[in-house]
């Protein structure tokens, strides 16, 4: 959830990158059944494994906390301008509407045990015929799965948010999601990142800002774009989407939520045409 420092100024495309979902993504339909009118009018969301009616259905109460801290969930271009450090300000609006409803960060442990049976000949009877015995063979391979972390789960559905990370951030999440899949603890995950919709707000908004309110500048010593701050390799829905079509996610369904300019409370579509 942590902002990185890029000074890679690339577009947002090349190798590693999804244009769109494949096949292995849910139908269209799914997501317009599941989740309502209004967050899909703000976010651009992607299904996978079921994901969607997974949270929907079989997990209400949850779903509806989710839908309501999307709801809520509204940035400013001067957020997305300053820099966060560990931490900006806008992973901490989510943390904000979920921490006090019970979403707590977890982390798996686990070691691994392993039986092994077969019958065995041990000998021979007077009639010669083998005397068969079982067998049984135990190995135990201590911290299997050791501090996989997610940043929130509640019951058996988990969140997490990746604002401006390195793109490295999602194999991650996903091996996270997958390994608590795996072993029961949860049934679906929700992850929310960029979407490729905001790459024109990034270009328009002028310098990028220093905590202290000042601009930003390069190594170079020549003033930072805010777009620079946003490239090619840092977390945003065309690199996640480029690991749920290659099935990265493994078992766990996934409900994939891109954040539009439609979350920025202080820009209008007339600014971004």
């Amino acid at each position: 959830m942590s902002d990185v420092d890029d000074e890679d100024d690339e577009e947002l495309d090349g190798g590693g990158v999804a244009g769109a979902p494949n096949d292995a993504a849910d139908p269209s339909g799914i997501v317009d059944a599941a989740i309502p009118h209004d967050i899909r009018d703000r976010y651009e969301i992607h299904s996978y494994r079921g994901a969607a009616m997974i949270l929907s259905r079989a997990h209400p109460t949850h779903c509806a906390e989710l839908m309501d801290a999307l709801r809520q969930f509204s940035i400013t271009t001067h957020m997305i301008r300053t820099a966060g450090g560990n931490e900006s300000d806008i992973p901490k609006l989510l943390s904000t509407s979920l921490r006090p409803q019970g979403w707590h960060e977890t982390a798996i442990h686990g070691d691994l045990l392993v039986r092994l049976d077969w019958r065995e000949q041990v000998g021979l009877k007077r009639s010669g015929k083998p005397i068969i015995e079982k067998r049984r063979q135990e190995l135990r391979r201590e911290r299997f799965l050791d501090g996989h972390k997610i940043d929130y789960v509640k019951g058996k559905v988990a969140f997490d948010l990746e604002w401006n990370s390195k793109d490295q951030t999602f194999d991650r999440d996903l091996y996270a999601f997958s390994a608590f899949a795996t072993c029961g603890v949860i049934d679906v995950a929700v992850l929310v990142t960029r979407s490729a919709s905001l790459n024109p707000v990034f270009r328009k908004l002028g310098p990028a800002l220093r905590k202290d309110g000042q601009p930003e500048t390069t190594k170079k010593g020549t003033v930072r774009q805010t777009a620079s701050k946003y490239g090619a390799s840092t977390t945003w829905m065309g690199k996640l989407l480029y690991r749920l079509n290659a099935g990265r996610n493994g078992a766990c369904p996934v409900l994939a939520v891109g954040i539009t300019p439609r979350c920025i409370k202080d820009w209008t579509d007339d600014e971004g045409a």
